[in-house]
């Protein structure tokens, strides 16, 4: 199994101050050393990442370069020229924290967006909701590759296996029992395996991402036919203790198959 290592918290401390340190760059050099992919999120707003990280990005590191972005048409032409690996489609608010749900299949623009980037040999995946109707749609845009959006699996992963229910970052939709959060928490697993495997069936590449970390991550793994992880705060956040080499490693470790 892949590993795409997410490098937009490294620029979320590097904007905090609003100076170059740290270098998104040297980050990248890590990732590409000891991950597979080098994965970023150029948001319309570049309050994290800027047009001049991917760039330097592309120019100075060999490995794939996974863009994350919005179909933003200023955005979408920054891929185009500077091409990279992959761009996988994500929906954005200005208002969230962090990607809340997947794409939706329906806007006016996507199957445009889609061809343009295609017919600039740049691979494109759907970041989507983890369900059968969105990974047919998904194929019937012709995208390569989809990404299956683990944001609830993680929530209830940690509402269960965690402190966070006596915290401050509780979710209130998981207020519940545990044997509830359980079957909720095993029926969702059971889903991301079924959407996995209908994409692998339809012909599409199947990665999975966000919300997995260390504690998480081994379920999902388990599933033969999701091919590559995209992770990002979890390891950045481990960083901070065992350095991003390290942090890297360790996710690595936990991904083998």
């Amino acid at each position: 199994m892949l590993l795409g290592v997410n490098i937009d918290h490294i620029a979320v401390l590097r904007q905090a101050r609003m100076v170059n340190d740290p270098d998104l760059l040297e980050a990248a050099f890590i990732a590409a050393k000891y991950g597979d992919q080098i994965t970023l999120h150029v948001r319309e707003d570049r309050r994290h990442a800027q047009d001049f990280d991917l760039e330097n990005i592309i120019k100075f590191c060999k490995s794939p370069i996974n863009l994350e972005c919005a179909l933003n048409d200023e955005i979408l032409n920054l891929a185009l020229k500077l091409k990279p690996h992959r761009v996988t489609l994500v929906p954005e608010k200005r208002e969230e924290l962090t990607t809340e749900g997947g794409l939706c299949l329906n806007h006016a623009k996507l199957k445009q967006s889609i061809e343009k980037l295609q017919n600039a040999n740049i691979e494109v995946s759907l970041f989507i909701n983890p369900s059968l109707e969105d990974i047919e749609k998904s194929k019937i845009l012709k995208a390569q590759f989809i990404e299956l959006h683990t944001g609830h699996y993680a929530n209830l992963h940690n509402a269960l296996f965690s402190n966070i229910s006596h915290t401050a970052f509780a979710l209130k939709e998981l207020d519940q029992d545990k044997k509830t959060l359980q079957a909720e928490f095993e029926k969702e697993l059971q889903n991301l395996k079924l959407c996995a495997k209908k994409g692998v069936e339809l012909g599409l590449k199947v990665a999975a991402g966000h919300g997995l970390n260390y504690k998480n991550v081994k379920p999902v793994v388990k599933i033969k036919e999701i091919c590559e992880l995209n992770i990002g705060q979890s390891i950045v956040a481990r960083s901070v203790f065992t350095g991003l080499k390290n942090a890297i490693l360790e996710m690595k470790e936990l991904i083998k198959r």
